[in-house]
């Protein structure tokens, strides 16, 4: 049985392991809220293409890429190379890591970008986030960072979840400039909401 610590497998292994469980625990707002979503609707976290995407035949055939909840799409390396075709459904997506626009409804060939991970979010998404906390336990909800990945949309939603309180709250942002703005305040001053445009 091959080993499950990451430091067996080299300095550089650990060091790209350490960084993408840093960005699980960023992304802990969005994964608790879609959680949250799924457990509702009966939906599984992740997901095949065609099951969010069912009237796009070529999502039929794609065996290699994941939604991860609704927004995310993640088209998994499962070799040494560092980039690989990926295929998008029909909208705009953004690349996480780079910030590129891509078209769906296309093939692209899409590198990784500093994490060796392939993660796009569709256009117009907001997606919570928190600083890195050492486990899921000292993560501070009361700020939260709307990353809003908004190539050509007007608008951007998101969703909420604050642990202990089970409630799904939905946030909407408006365009204001070059940036967005949110619009309303659902947690009425619970959380400190911080609109960013990724890089």
């Amino acid at each position: 049985m091959p080993p499950t610590e990451p430091w067996e497998y080299g300095e550089e292994f650990t060091e790209a392991f350490r960084r993408i469980v840093e960005m699980r625990y960023c992304l802990m707002p969005y994964v608790y809220a879609q959680a949250r979503l799924c457990s509702e609707e009966g939906y599984p976290m992740l997901r095949a293409l065609f099951f969010e995407f069912p009237e796009d035949p070529t999502c039929w055939t794609v065996e290699d890429e994941y939604m991860f909840g609704e927004n995310i799409l993640v088209a998994p390396l499962v070799e040494e190379a560092r980039s690989r075709n990926v295929y998008l459904p029909p909208g705009s997506w953004i690349d996480y890591q780079g910030g590129r626009t891509c078209e769906g409804d296309r093939w692209h060939h899409i590198s990784a970008g500093e994490l060796p991970v392939i993660m796009l979010v569709r256009d117009g998404a907001a997606i919570p986030r928190v600083e890195l906390a050492q486990s899921t336990d000292r993560i501070d909800w009361s700020e939260v960072e709307l990353a809003v990945f908004g190539g050509g949309s007007p608008t951007a939603e998101g969703l909420v979840c604050l642990p202990g309180d089970g409630e799904l709250h939905r946030l909407r942002l408006e365009r204001d400039g070059e940036g967005f703005a949110l619009e309303g305040d659902p947690l009425r001053g619970r959380v400190a909401f911080r609109v960013v445009r990724p890089a």
